[in-house]
Protein backbone atom coordinates (compact mmCIF):
# COMPACT_ATOMS: atom_id res chain seq x y z
CA UNK A 1 0.00 0.00 0.00
CA UNK A 2 1.07 3.56 -0.31
CA UNK A 3 1.77 6.06 1.73
CA UNK A 4 0.41 9.58 1.09
CA UNK A 5 2.58 12.52 2.33
CA UNK A 6 1.18 15.47 3.93
CA UNK A 7 3.87 17.76 2.79
CA UNK A 8 2.77 19.72 -0.45
CA UNK A 9 5.51 20.34 -3.18
CA UNK A 10 5.72 23.73 -2.35
CA UNK A 11 7.18 22.76 1.21
CA UNK A 12 9.51 19.99 -0.26
CA UNK A 13 11.01 22.94 -1.83
CA UNK A 14 11.65 24.78 0.86
CA UNK A 15 13.49 21.98 2.37
CA UNK A 16 15.71 21.52 -0.31
CA UNK A 17 16.81 25.43 -0.18
CA UNK A 18 20.17 26.04 1.26
CA UNK A 19 20.39 29.32 3.12
CA UNK A 20 23.93 31.94 2.76
CA UNK A 21 24.23 30.96 6.35
CA UNK A 22 24.48 27.49 5.81
CA UNK A 23 26.66 27.98 2.39
CA UNK A 24 29.07 30.07 4.80
CA UNK A 25 29.14 27.32 7.35
CA UNK A 26 30.21 25.12 4.77
CA UNK A 27 32.66 26.78 3.31
CA UNK A 28 34.24 27.60 6.49
CA UNK A 29 33.66 23.43 7.71
CA UNK A 30 35.88 23.05 4.22
CA UNK A 31 38.48 25.35 4.89
CA UNK A 32 39.52 24.37 8.50
CA UNK A 33 39.14 20.59 7.11
CA UNK A 34 41.39 20.91 4.35
CA UNK A 35 45.04 20.48 5.35
CA UNK A 36 46.86 20.93 1.92
CA UNK A 37 46.95 24.81 3.11
CA UNK A 38 50.50 26.02 2.04
CA UNK A 39 52.56 28.87 3.99
CA UNK A 40 51.80 31.18 0.40
CA UNK A 41 47.96 30.65 0.49
CA UNK A 42 47.99 31.58 3.94
CA UNK A 43 50.20 34.34 3.41
CA UNK A 44 48.11 35.52 0.82
CA UNK A 45 45.06 35.79 2.80
CA UNK A 46 46.45 37.56 5.06
CA UNK A 47 44.77 41.27 5.78
CA UNK A 48 46.24 44.91 5.77
CA UNK A 49 44.12 47.29 7.50
CA UNK A 50 44.50 51.17 7.14
CA UNK A 51 45.08 52.88 10.44
CA UNK A 52 42.14 54.68 11.91
CA UNK A 53 41.46 58.00 10.85
CA UNK A 54 41.54 61.02 13.15
CA UNK A 55 38.05 63.29 13.21
CA UNK A 56 38.11 66.59 14.21
CA UNK A 57 34.42 68.14 13.84
CA UNK A 58 34.45 71.55 11.62
CA UNK A 59 31.96 73.70 13.29
CA UNK A 60 34.17 74.47 16.48
CA UNK A 61 36.16 77.08 13.80
CA UNK A 62 33.26 77.81 12.14
CA UNK A 63 31.51 79.05 14.83
CA UNK A 64 29.82 82.77 14.93
CA UNK A 65 29.44 85.40 12.13
CA UNK A 66 31.18 84.30 9.24
CA UNK A 67 31.46 85.81 5.70
CA UNK A 68 30.79 83.77 2.71
CA UNK A 69 35.07 83.90 1.96
CA UNK A 70 35.98 83.58 5.63
CA UNK A 71 33.51 80.28 5.46
CA UNK A 72 35.08 78.90 2.03
CA UNK A 73 38.71 80.02 3.36
CA UNK A 74 38.20 78.01 6.40
CA UNK A 75 36.55 74.86 4.27
CA UNK A 76 39.23 74.69 1.98
CA UNK A 77 41.97 74.99 5.08
CA UNK A 78 40.48 72.16 6.62
CA UNK A 79 40.43 70.01 3.03
CA UNK A 80 43.89 70.97 2.92
CA UNK A 81 44.86 69.76 6.68
CA UNK A 82 43.03 66.38 6.15
CA UNK A 83 44.73 65.50 3.12
CA UNK A 84 47.96 66.22 5.63
CA UNK A 85 46.72 63.49 7.33
CA UNK A 86 45.80 61.24 5.39
CA UNK A 87 49.55 61.61 3.89
CA UNK A 88 50.40 60.35 7.77
CA UNK A 89 51.37 63.67 9.14
CA UNK A 90 50.75 64.66 12.42
CA UNK A 91 49.36 67.38 13.87
CA UNK A 92 52.32 68.85 14.77
CA UNK A 93 54.19 68.48 11.27
CA UNK A 94 50.90 69.94 9.94
CA UNK A 95 51.20 73.07 11.65
CA UNK A 96 55.13 73.25 10.93
CA UNK A 97 54.03 72.85 7.14
CA UNK A 98 50.99 75.35 7.10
Amino acid sequence: SRVNSSLSSDELLLEDLETEGERQLKSLLHQQLDTTASIEQCKSKRRCFAPAAFYKPFGEEAAGALTLSQFQALQESDKETASLRELGLSDSEILLWK
